[in-house]
């Protein structure tokens, strides 16, 4: 489902689970692993409840800094970033950012298109692998 410039998509596996597979995939296309935030460890630090939440941060340089030339403010939303998360009836969710949304959102310019339409093709192919019961068995790496 898409809503406001976000994707969601279901996952077959626990929020830990897809947000492995995720940075094993992205590390695997030769992109870099930025950050990984558990925000359910971060609320239980405080003593509040959270259900499993998990965000990631990934990419690379080589598809974020065309958007940054074209419009530097592209940069609050780079690197990319994907929230496993798990709703109430106990199942697991992967939501993420459109690249056409990043693109409407900075106002991004023809000169950007290609690298914006990279990053959404690139971004649906490892979401999707993280979330499915049957990854391909093939990763091809970014180039």
């Amino acid at each position: 489902m898409s809503d406001h410039g976000l994707t969601t998509i279901p996952s077959a596996f626990s929020v830990r689970e897809t947000i492995d597979r995720l940075e094993r995939i992205a590390t695997a296309r030769g992109l870099v692993v930025f950050a990984r935030i558990d925000h359910a460890a971060g609320a239980a630090q405080v003593g509040m409840a959270l259900r499993p939440t998990e965000l990631v941060l990934f990419g690379h340089p080589r598809g974020g800094t065309p958007l940054m030339q074209d419009r530097q403010t592209a940069g609050i939303d780079l690197p990319l970033k994907a929230l496993a998360w798990e709703d109430a009836e106990g199942h697991v969710w992967l939501t993420s950012n459109e690249a056409g949304w990043l693109a409407q959102r900075h106002r991004l310019t023809a000169k950007s298109s290609a690298a914006v339409a990279a990053l959404g093709a690139g971004q649906g192919a490892i979401t999707l692998a993280a979330t499915a019961p049957s990854p391909p068995e093939t990763v091809e790496p970014l180039r």
